[in-house]
């Protein structure tokens, strides 16, 4: 019989789907928009509950003394909160901030020698120190590739290219290149997609596709292209501009948004044609060998007429209207420059924008803090964005602190668009580093001045690597020809094996087909990390790995305890805890120490970051 320290609770259960959209009558109209209309409880507030749980549950290692402004994110944090009159926690102790710190940076748990090293040192500067070398190790790499595979659904719609498009993620994160070049060659990439331009892949994925097999040697006819092109804007809209226009491309935004979004209840359809025919003149042809499709192999041009605003639709009601659409920013009314490529004439708009800003500092915030100033991330309301010129009555102003929004924007067109940049500032500021436990009395209207630390549930990827790395099991997965260990260097989960597969599919890992979302703990979550082999399997010592070694080399049962504790949650064990695991391994010192590691493993303290 195995025993626990603090399980897994059932936190929340997961969400019922939202209704399924259609658009083909008023009715489905409606039904569409219900779960716009009657959203959700707001992220914000399962996040703040969620971690008023864990942290009351966790031992306190908040550090002590006044909290200083590091930077001008804490002078826009701390100087809302004093106006306001809010309280806030006290900053995380040395290893609250360190555990905190490798997990955001990285997706690892610290190694205990790391960890010593760093709770050894008493010199000033050393978190700043410690983030500029997390943000700048090849494990910081290999999390932000994937996150950045997930945003962009980096998954089998891209074929053989795939491994092409991984590798180039991995370069510009590593080079640090500017986001705003990154999301021109996205744009505007174009030649054969699988072999020679990842960027064309981003475009290349959302093909739709209009019948099985070709009927003219060309196989110019096989992909919609204004459905490809309506996919692909409603995509890049979200993105990178974090709006949310699908509902603009079935119909006006009046009289269907009233209760959703101001901003786009005065946008028309027409608008996003306009939009759309930035890829007008924009192919996808798919190539053809001996009458089969190339391993999903494209070529992207930009021979085709121009966005047909009466073209047939596969997916959506059908366009009403005559002629060509021509190409027009929807948050300017710009168009192309004479004899620019429409193409990258988005590009220069849309990076030029202060909502690209927006929208991208907004996701990493959201990230590192737990949600966003602007939430959900990819749904701004333009019409509630500004403080001084406030929305009617019921409605507010949507970001919990626009100002502070807008500093953060200008900062990172500033630093020419350095997402290392970006992850440092949030990092290094006083607000990031506040402890996850709150000495008084939490109220929900705290939430929004982000008066403490939120927890967050590991991702499914970094809480696979978390269990690796605790039992020295490390897992062998594909990488184009090489071999690797940690789950977040994959190009793509979906080829991860059987057991690591459902168990990161469980803890939220999206299939890349659909947008990645938050998803909260659950019940079957809690029953399958008990169970499954992916732990299981590694806390075995007869089958090697750290416990084994542990076993092997450490005599003493005491030290064996504090390494487990270490290497599992990253620090020593309390005195009624060495107790416990003493006791287990009194009975039988091997059965003993696996249980005892399975325990860390299932205990919401190894669950979540906090």
């Amino acid at each position: 019989m195995r025993f626990g320290l603090l399980l897994l609770p059932a936190v929340l259960l997961a969400q019922t789907p939202a209704p399924k959209l259609s658009h083909q009558d008023a009715e489905a109209f409606e039904q569409a928009h219900k779960p716009l209309i009657q959203p959700e409880a707001p992220r914000s507030k399962d996040v703040a509950a969620t971690t008023a749980k864990v942290a009351g549950a966790l031992p306190s290692r908040a550090g002590a003394g006044a909290v200083a402004r590091r930077n001008f994110i804490d002078g826009f944090v701390f100087g809302k909160m004093a106006a306001d009159r809010v309280p806030h926690a006290p900053l995380a102790g040395d290893e609250e901030f360190a555990r905190r710190a490798w997990l955001d940076a990285t997706g690892r748990i610290p190694a205990p020698a790391e960890m010593a090293a760093f709770l050894a040192d008493k010199s000033p500067g050393k978190r700043e120190r410690l983030i500029d070398s997390l943000t700048a190790s090849d494990a910081f790499v290999d999390k932000w590739t994937y996150y950045f595979e997930d945003l962009f659904r980096a998954g089998g719609r891209m074929g053989s290219g795939l491994n092409l498009f991984h590798y180039w993620v991995r370069e510009w994160l590593k080079l640090d290149r500017p986001y705003n070049e990154v999301v021109t060659d996205l744009l505007t990439g174009a030649g054969k997609s699988s072999f020679s331009v990842p960027g064309a892949l981003y475009y290349q994925r959302d093909f739709v596709k209009a019948k099985d097999d070709p009927e003219a040697p060309d196989a110019h006819d096989l992909v919609n292209q204004p459905d490809t092109v309506d996919e692909f804007t409603v995509t890049y809209s979200k993105v990178f501009l974090g709006i949310s226009m699908a509902c603009i491309s079935c119909h006006d935004g009046a009289g269907h948004l009233e209760k959703v979004n101001l901003f786009l209840v005065k946008k028309k359809r027409e608008e996003f044609f306009s939009q759309a025919a930035f890829f007008g003149k924009t192919r996808q042809i798919m190539n053809w060998e001996n009458g089969y499709q190339a391993n999903t192999e494209y070529t992207v041009d930009d021979e085709a007429p121009g966005y047909d605003r009466k073209a047939e639709s596969i997916l959506r009601v059908p366009r009403r209207g005559t002629g060509l659409s021509q190409p027009r920013f929807i948050l300017t009314g710009e168009a192309p420059r004479e004899g620019e490529n429409a193409r990258d004439g988005l590009a220069r708009m849309m990076t030029g924008h202060v909502q690209f800003r927006r929208a991208f500092v907004n996701r990493i915030w959201s990230e590192l803090m737990g949600f966003g100033i602007v939430e959900p991330v990819d749904d701004f309301d333009l019409a509630r964005y500004d403080a001084k010129n406030p929305p009617p009555a019921p409605w507010t102003v949507q970001p919990s602190n626009p100002a502070l929004l807008d500093a953060m924007a200008e900062d990172f067109g500033a630093n020419k668009y350095s997402f290392r940049h970006v992850v440092r500032t949030i990092m290094k500021s006083s607000a990031y580093q506040l402890s996850s436990s709150f000495p008084g009395d939490w109220q929900e209207s705290y939430t929004p001045y982000y008066a403490r630390k939120y927890v967050r549930m590991l991702t499914a990827p970094e809480l696979h690597d978390a269990i690796a790395l605790a039992t020295g099991r490390p897992g062998t997965f594909s990488s184009g020809t090489e071999r690797v260990g940690m789950a977040m260097q994959m190009p793509e989960p979906g080829k991860a094996g059987g057991d690591v597969k459902t168990f990161m599919r469980t803890f939220g890992q999206a299939s890349r087909d659909d947008m990645p979302k938050k998803v909260p703990a659950s019940s079957l979550q809690a029953m399958l990390l008990m169970q499954s082999k992916v732990v299981t399997e590694r806390v075995n010592s007869s089958k090697g790995g750290l416990l084994a070694t542990l076993l092997d080399k450490t005599a003493d049962d005491r030290g064996l305890v504090e390494q487990l504790y270490l290497h599992t949650v990253s620090r020593k064990p309390s005195g009624a805890e060495l107790q416990v695991g003493l006791e287990a391994l009194r009975k039988d010192r091997r059965r003993g120490a696996e249980n005892l590691q399975w325990a860390l493993l299932n205990s919401p303290e190894f669950l979540f970051n906090y």
